[in-house]
């Protein structure tokens, strides 16, 4: 077994694509390899900012050996009167091997020639060269680059290889125009402290060659490093770290050799929010803040950095950051006095300068919109005029902040910076919350808002900008969305459970969807066909929320949503807490087997009443059956039971207590039983089409019971 190794040294790449670099080199090579029959004991993949690696140990020296079967020509082709043609003698040359090489065997499209022949491994080495520049070169990523007078395209320009198996260098080159880069055992250590060229004698000492000269090779090995350096820092001045998981990585990936610095910054900018130190520091600086207590928002001046330069020099790297975050932080509490010096609502005729999208007018007509929407909502859910009040005040002050000097520098900070000028300028608190909350989620995992202000006013806020950009035909298709409309709609639904909102989304929709063509009578989508694409859109959205994040089976979803059912897919746009309490609720008596005790005769009688003509209304058999036809005793009792099934199935209905539903569905399920196979059992489909009716509207009318929880006949049996 050998070892073989492959570096690529480059100038300084961006962070962001050392670990996409790596990620892909995870996937490829093994694939790669495998495809040509070769598999390493194991892969290991590194980088740092001027460096990408890998390192295959235990490589087989040469390919196996193998079997390989080849189709040549159809045999009546191949041999004519039993002697070989010139089709059989060419596939025969052609592989290498002698005529009497060949085999006739049959197939599904009748005889063909075949030859088995035992391919010879090849040596690895010889493998490899031809691999190695197409996984350098397949690697894909954002603003790739050229350099000198070549073709070549790289994040960063590429300034060594070294190509090792085992102690014997592997000949690659890569050729960029008039410049070529050829392999070698000689690496670069750390442009600092190591500025000599390392010479790698073997493969299998690739990471201590490169730590001996000041470079830690392992991304996990130097975030560990970073990890335990920053909380060590940190403990000097008294403090904790906050450590943001997406700032860690990226400094992991700007750094060779990290050294933790704390730096001190004035105590006079403690007065500005924690957010904007925050940002400021992790965004535009990538420094680490430290918090006074784990639990605690409340800062310290100080920060901690990750340098990657000389130790020795920390002090003097530490008062350059301390410069550096002292001008930045005063900008800041510039920005911060000067936006205060007028009250939040002064801003708003600053909004019809900013744009919110070009068929849509400035962000002040979204406001107004915003305002709209949100009224529209209040009223349907019957809020208290306090409640009203407050929810019109923060619709009209949601993006006020965005033209302050603070997020126009800070654009993250959007909300943020709202709420705490809306507290500044005397607003209710609830208003000034509500600013902040109603970007929230403001992605996967974030927290959803907690006030009912905050609810409302992100709900409507969503609302216009998923019917104005459907309006407009800029639909999202495949990976493309660049207004995250999908992200919009998940959080109207995510927010509208976790607050158990009482709200009728499809007549929200048609509402808005009336303002919108009103307003925007020129757009290119507009009326029903709007309406229609909306709830597609929400409708997918929910089955996919239902069962990723919810753990909904998707035979359950089916049933709550309808395969191509209309009826099912309104009930739900109409009551979004009905529907999630049915699909989790079904998942339960799932779980718990109450659904199979129901499952087939449900079932059997859907399947039955599909071949009648009653429909998914009616659930009182007085109105459509008729007891005069009654031939049998079991149909009284079927009759019987359906009568006493009417009041609890009513209960559910209001109440959604689908517990007395499903009941009611088990006690009858035994009465159901004996209509079809008991000794006074019938034949649904009697001659007589007055009985047949009749019995079918019996069928029908269980069916119909069942359809208020669920469409049976989506379920898979379990």
């Amino acid at each position: 077994m050998v070892t073989f190794l492959l570096e690529v040294g480059t100038e300084e790449l961006p962070a962001s694509f050392v670990d996409e670099a790596l990620t892909q080199w995870r996937s490829r090579i093994p694939a790669r390899l495998a495809d040509q029959f070769i598999t390493p004991e194991a892969i290991d993949v590194y980088g740092t900012p001027r460096r990408l690696a890998v390192v295959l140990r235990g490589l087989p020296a040469q390919q196996p050996d193998r079997q390989e079967e080849v189709k040549g020509p159809a045999a009546q082709a191949a041999f004519k009167d039993g002697k070989p043609t010139k089709a059989a003698e060419g596939f025969a040359r052609s592989r290498g091997v002698e005529v009497t090489a060949l085999e006739i065997r049959a197939t599904d499209k009748g005889e063909f020639v075949f030859v088995t022949q035992t391919i010879p491994g090849r040596p690895v080495a010889e493998v490899l060269t031809e691999l190695v520049p197409q996984w350098i070169l397949g690697l894909e990523g954002k603003r790739f680059m050229r350099w000198g007078d070549g073709d070549l395209r790289f994040p960063r320009p590429i300034r060594w290889l070294v190509a090792l198996l085992d102690d014997q260098v592997l000949p690659i080159t890569l050729v960029n125009g008039s410049e070529q880069c050829s392999s070698d055992r000689v690496s670069q250590g750390h442009r600092v402290l190591h500025p000599d060229p390392v010479v790698i004698p073997h493969a299998a000492e690739y990471l201590d060659c490169l730590r001996a000269a000041a470079v830690e090779v392992d991304p996990d090995q130097r975030q560990a490093l970073i990890t335990a350096q920053i909380e060590k820092a940190a403990q000097s001045v008294g403090g904790v770290a906050l450590v943001s998981p997406r700032l860690l990585q990226e400094v992991r990936d700007l750094v060779e050799f990290p050294t933790a610095v704390v730096g001190k910054f004035d105590q006079e900018f403690l007065e500005l929010p924690a957010e904007v130190i925050i940002t400021e520091m992790e965004s535009h600086q990538r420094y680490f803040p430290v918090l006074k207590q784990a639990d605690s928002s409340e800062l310290l001046p100080y920060f901690i950095t990750i340098s990657n330069g000389d130790p020795a020099k920390s002090e003097l790297i530490a008062a350059g950051n301390e410069r550096v975050i002292r001008a930045r932080l005063s900008d800041g509490k510039y920005f911060f006095d000067v936006d205060r010096k007028q009250p939040l609502e002064a801003y708003l005729p600053r909004l019809e300068t900013v744009t919110f999208q070009a068929d849509l007018g400035s962000m002040r007509a979204k406001v107004d919109r915003i305002v709209a929407i949100a009224q529209q909502i209040a009223k349907q859910l019957k809020l208290k005029p306090a409640d009203q009040k407050q929810i019109a005040r923060a619709a009209l002050l949601c993006k006020a902040d965005l033209v302050t000097q603070m997020v126009g520098e800070f654009p993250e900070l959007q909300g943020v910076m709202g709420e705490k000028y809306a507290r500044s300028s005397g607003e209710p608190e609830a208003v000034a919350i509500a600013i902040f909350e109603h970007y929230l989620p403001r992605g996967a995992g974030d927290t959803l808002p907690q006030t009912l202000p905050g609810q409302v006013v992100g709900l409507a806020d969503r609302i216009d900008t998923l019917v104005g950009i459907f309006g407009l035909g800029m639909l999202p298709s495949g990976s493309s969305d660049p207004f995250a409309l999908r992200r919009a709609a998940n959080a109207i639904i995510n927010i509208t459970w976790a607050a158990d909102l009482p709200l009728n989304l499809d007549q929200l929709l048609q509402q808005v969807v009336s303002d919108f063509a009103a307003a925007y009578p020129q757009s290119p989508l507009q009326g029903e066909s709007l309406l229609q694409q909306l709830r597609e859109f929400f409708l997918q959205r929910i089955r996919t929320l239902l069962q990723e994040d919810r753990g909904i089976d998707y035979d359950l979803v089916n049933a709550v949503l309808g395969e191509q059912d209309a009826e099912a897919g309104d009930r739900a746009l109409r009551d979004l807490l009905d529907l999630r309490d049915r699909a989790e609720f079904l998942q339960t008596i799932r779980r718990d087997h109450r659904l199979d005790a129901i499952y087939e005769t449900v079932n059997r009688a859907s399947r039955l009443a599909a071949q009648g003509d009653l429909d998914t209304t009616p659930l009182d058999p007085k109105s459509v059956v008729q007891p005069r036809l009654f031939q049998q005793p079991s149909e009284q009792a079927f009759y019987e039971a359906l009568l006493k099934l009417v009041p609890q199935t009513r209960a559910a209905q209001a109440n959604r207590d689908y517990e007395t539903l499903v009941t009611g569905l088990t006690q009858i399920a035994p009465v159901v039983s004996q209509f079809f196979d008991g000794p006074e059992s019938v034949l649904v489909m009697d001659d007589n089409p007055e009985i047949r009716r009749n019995r079918l509207n019996l069928l029908g009318l269980l069916r119909n019971h069942a359809r208020v929880l669920a469409d049976f006949g989506a379920i898979v049996k379990s």
